[in-house]
């Protein structure tokens, strides 16, 4: 499945942080185009990417790496990924040993090993490569002047702005910049459209879609299953917490009804 495409036009995602195969299952039947495992700051680990992968069945699954380490590269895509995120990509030198890292030879110097999931365990062992996608992480303010190079360079997919970190570089080195966030923004879009290549946002709310694709930005992730299911709770809990003097406080835990044991003596709750 070809998600890099912009003229394929709004591609939503979200990210899977939690590390859960239940989770990514479920945001796969809710019909996200694309799904994020993130390994850089979820909270699962290596072993449950395989699963998550298995249980994503119709978006394609996109794994963000923590470094772009080609040993850990190669495995994810040996797994079934469609694609890696790479954080951090802030030059064309990083960008390309990224693309040789996710690219057999003579295109890169990724192992080949046809007894993967990627290659059906053996049973699908055709020698065509079917290139995956490359979501370049652009967070710093030397990867915003570089955006227009890297967007160039074959291989690379997706220029997706990490708007925390980018924020943050521009906060902390004032000296450096040249342009405010927003300015940024309208800078890797441009740089993403001149090259015929596809920009991307994590969005912390779904409210503000409309106003990034008119930026030009056709791959929004929607939040994080974890802000969503905090959401979800905060929701479901809010219109019964009874404001004022603690009428919802019960054994002076707030929101924590009392527990009675089965000889019906109330237990007092921490």
């Amino acid at each position: 499945m070809d998600i890099s495409l912009p003229e394929h036009g709004l591609q939503l995602g979200t990210w899977l942080q939690t590390g859960s195969s239940v989770i990514a299952e479920l945001a796969d039947a809710s019909g996200f185009d694309w799904l994020l495992i993130d390994l850089e700051h979820g909270s699962g680990t290596e072993a449950a990417v395989l699963p998550q992968l298995q249980a994503i069945r119709r978006a394609a699954g996109i794994v963000r790496v923590g470094a772009p380490h080609p040993d850990l590269i190669g495995r994810v895509l040996d797994w079934g990924a469609a694609g890696v995120m790479v954080p951090h990509v802030s030059t064309v030198e990083k960008a390309e040993l990224c693309v040789r890292a996710m690219r057999y030879p003579p295109l890169g110097d990724r192992g080949l090993a046809y007894m993967s999931r990627s290659h059906g365990y053996g049973m699908n062992q055709q020698t065509e490569e079917t290139a995956p996608l490359f979501f370049a992480q652009i967070e710093t303010i030397e990867a915003v002047e570089n955006a227009r190079a890297i967007a160039a360079l074959d291989g690379v997919d997706v220029l997706f702005v990490g708007p925390a970190d980018l924020r943050r570089n521009i906060q902390a080195y004032p000296q450096r910049a040249t342009r405010d966030y927003t300015a940024c923004l309208q800078e890797v879009a441009a740089a993403a459209q001149a090259a015929g290549k596809s920009c991307g946002l994590l969005l912390g709310h779904s409210d503000d879609a409309l106003e990034f694709q008119a930026l030009g930005f056709t791959h929004l992730a929607i939040e994080t299953d974890i802000t969503l299911l905090r959401e979800g709770y905060r929701r479901a809990l809010q219109p019964l917490r009874v404001n004022g003097a603690g009428k919802a406080r019960l054994n002076g835990s707030p929101g924590l009804p009392a527990v009675r044991a089965r000889n019906g003596a109330e237990v007092k709750c921490p």
